[in-house]
């Protein structure tokens, strides 16, 4: 297995260009299912999640083509609606395939989705609204089967803003009878990239970064070209890799509203951050402050984020307080952060950081996406050798990090340790 060996000090100079969006890729890749003929994706990030989805996709019986950024579908020969669960284990965001499925063939067969351990994260969201669009659902052998003669528009209200459960919903309503209306609906910028995406296909979808969106269905829907917004996730990391390690980074190709959040409360920190059209200017300092952070569904602070701003804050020089709001399990670096000299106590969803002078490199563990990227800054800002085990994780959520670290100056080399394994 894949470990990053990482000799921290090295303050990162320079430009990074940020690549597509992870979030925003996966939910289009599946909305290709809705159009019959080719289209083409461009901005695609090359990550293990986005092999899988192509691998699905395949396995659906499309053509998909293409190993760079740009990916084109071929769904004219679509002819099964059943995801495998080898496939489904193996990422969290198959689950995206239901809506599109079910508006193309009304059926669909999948098994529980994979992905990060960081919490519980049941589907029921997602079946509650298929349901409300007509879907019925039966467990049968271990899987869920849906199905349905014909999607008729329904009120949809979500008891919680999911971005998974929005889109989903959105992508089956393209197709259904009539309208439907999706209230207390996630406002993320990929569910704006998505209403963007179908729009181009042909469905009429509005309201996307409100909290109610409007999808009136229509009977058909084309294949066309589309560019995926700049990955806000990877941009928010950057900035902090800038800020921990005290360097001057220029981040490139981001939208600059869409990480505003975690830019504010970096310059409440005390980081300077000069903004201009699609790129912004880290410039750090010797020593910064401890500050209090909650995650929040969009425009709130990104759990997505709060890992690696708990490494951040590990060096501060007072007390952070951080909330997770959004996930019961998402605390889990603190322990492998523990290991490197960080202060940090748990109590519940909180996590109380007492800065320290110094972090020291040590082996540790990712135990999720983010939380490995945590580790990695973590490993940046170090003193000494930090290994990074378990970075599948990483591949999973970040194009070429290394690559893009090393071009800033950055110490950091990929090895394969033949002495760890999956079960380990």
């Amino acid at each position: 297995m894949d470990q990053f060996v990482i000799n921290g000090g090295c303050p990162l100079e320079g430009e990074v260009t940020i690549s597509g969006a992870k979030n925003a890729v996966l939910p289009i890749l599946a909305a290709t299912v809705l159009g019959s003929g080719q289209s083409v994706i461009n901005n695609v990030p090359q990550l293990h999640d986005v092999k899988v989805m192509k691998e699905v996709l395949n396995n659906l019986g499309a053509r998909v083509q293409g190993d760079s950024d740009q990916i084109m579908v071929d769904t004219s020969a679509l002819d099964c609606c059943e995801i495998p669960e080898s496939l489904m284990r193996k990422m969290r965001a198959t689950v995206f395939l239901m809506g599109p499925l079910i508006a193309r063939f009304g059926k669909v067969k999948i098994s529980q989705p994979g992905g990060c351990s960081i919490g519980s994260r049941p589907i029921d969201l997602h079946l509650k609204g298929l349901k409300a669009l007509g879907v019925e659902f039966k467990q049968r052998h271990g899987a869920l089967e849906g199905s349905v003669d014909k999607l008729v528009g329904a009120e949809i209200h979500l008891d919680f803003p999911s971005v998974g459960a929005t889109e989903n919903i959105m992508m089956a309503a393209t197709k259904a009878k009539g309208e439907t209306l999706i209230y207390n609906a996630a406002k993320e910028p990929e569910i704006i990239d998505l209403q963007n995406y179908l729009n181009r296909l042909g469905a009429k979808v509005r309201g996307a970064g409100t909290n109610v969106i409007k999808v009136k269905g229509v009977e058909e829907l084309n294949a066309v070209d589309y560019q995926v917004i700049p990955d806000r996730i990877e941009a928010g990391t950057f900035l902090v890799a800038a800020a921990i390690t005290k360097g001057n980074v220029l981040i490139k190709d981001i939208i600059p509203e869409h990480i505003e959040a975690v830019a504010a409360k970096l310059t409440e920190a005390g980081i300077e951050m000069k903004v201009d059209h699609n790129q912004i200017e880290v410039i750090g300092k010797e020593t910064w402050q401890g500050i209090n952070i909650k995650t929040l569904p969009y425009p709130g602070l990104p759990t997505d984020m709060q890992a690696q701003l708990m490494s951040f804050l590990s060096l501060a020089e007072d007390t952070s307080i951080i909330t997770e709001n959004i996930f019961e399990n998402r605390l889990s670096h603190a322990d492998e952060l523990r290991r490197m000299g960080a202060k940090i106590r748990i109590e519940g969803n909180t996590a109380i950081v007492n800065g320290v002078d110094k972090l020291y490199g040590t082996i540790v563990r990712a135990t999720d996406l983010r939380a490995g990227a945590a580790l990695v800054l973590a490993g940046l800002g170090a003193e000494g050798e930090t290994v990074v085990d378990n970075i599948y994780h990483i591949d999973r959520g970040y194009e070429y990090l290394e690559d893009k670290l090393t071009k800033l100056g950055a110490d950091i080399i990929r090895k394969t340790d033949l002495s760890i394994t999956d079960a380990d």
